[in-house]
């Protein structure tokens, strides 16, 4: 009798402790860095999980340099960027054992955008160069009313700030006077609330809120991204430590995927890699 009891203890306390072991753990990617990039990742990033539920993502934004500098630093599995690494990130995380591999997801097209009452329709690149450099203070002087012009441009942890200093304002540098923002949400938000500003974003932000600006007579489209016509095309990036591999590269391959991170990137207003 004793021994049935003891058997029968054993067995339930046996059971008891295979319910009582956890569910493993989802493995958890931290991805941080550009809020350009941020609506792609966060748009497939949802699919992703419900397709892989043992793998947990944790996006947040804060700006390319800002997602480079913790690759560098190894607070992040994955950067995202709007722009390339510089030789001097790239430098620092050497010296730290990182080898910043980069990956690009998505086309954009940095556009110019101005409040919608403005009747401006286009600029050319010397005239956003002197807007922005502080020479051209007037809208007059480009075609618009007697109004004075209020810049609005990005931070410079900003890729998009990058890409506009490389692409628009060099040799000259972004004046002073430019009222700084730290997201495109934030820049579509004051452009949107002045009827004398004027500010530049990614093409997936773009909304009724706002009228784009043609450039050297040109329109910004997915065509004129992909072709390169347009004047401030640019590739979007994630960066990795070394060649993705485990469950990295598995997010890395959904997003390119045609059917799935590439659907994510057009349906958040990007330029899909094969313009599809």
């Amino acid at each position: 009798m004793k021994r049935t009891l003891f058997i029968a203890l054993t067995a339930l306390c046996f059971t008891a402790a295979i319910f009582a072991v956890p569910a493993a753990a989802a493995e958890e990617i931290i991805i941080t860095g550009s809020t350009t990039v941020l609506p792609v990742m966060q748009k497939a990033g949802e699919a992703f999980m419900a397709a892989n539920p043992g793998i947990s993502l944790s996006i947040s934004g804060g700006g390319s340099g800002n997602g480079i500098k913790a690759l560098n630093e190894g607070l992040c599995q994955v950067a995202m960027s709007s722009r390339d690494i510089k030789e001097s990130e790239r430098r620092e995380g050497t010296g730290k054992g990182v080898n910043a591999v980069r990956t690009a997801i998505a086309v954009d097209a940095l556009v110019p955008v101005i409040h919608p009452e403005n009747p401006v329709k286009n600029l050319t690149v010397e005239q956003l160069r002197g807007i922005y450099a502080g020479r051209i203070t007037k809208w007059k002087e480009v075609g618009g009313k007697d109004e004075n012009i209020v810049t609005i441009s990005r931070d410079s942890s900003s890729g998009t700030f990058e890409t506009w200093q490389e692409l628009i304002m060099a040799p000259d540098r972004t004046a002073p006077s430019a009222l700084s923002q730290a997201s495109n949400g934030a820049v579509v938000q004051a452009v949107a609330g002045n009827r004398r500003a004027v500010g530049y974003i990614g093409f997936g932000y773009l909304n009724p809120s706002v009228k784009k600006v043609n450039v050297n007579g040109l329109e910004a489209t997915a065509e004129s991204a992909l072709s390169r016509k347009w004047p401030i095309a640019r590739e979007l990036y994630v960066f990795t430590n070394g060649a993705p591999a485990g469950a990295v590269k598995k997010l890395i391959d959904y997003l390119l995927d045609p059917q799935k991170g590439q659907k994510a990137v057009a349906e958040t207003g990007y330029i899909p890699l094969s313009g599809k």
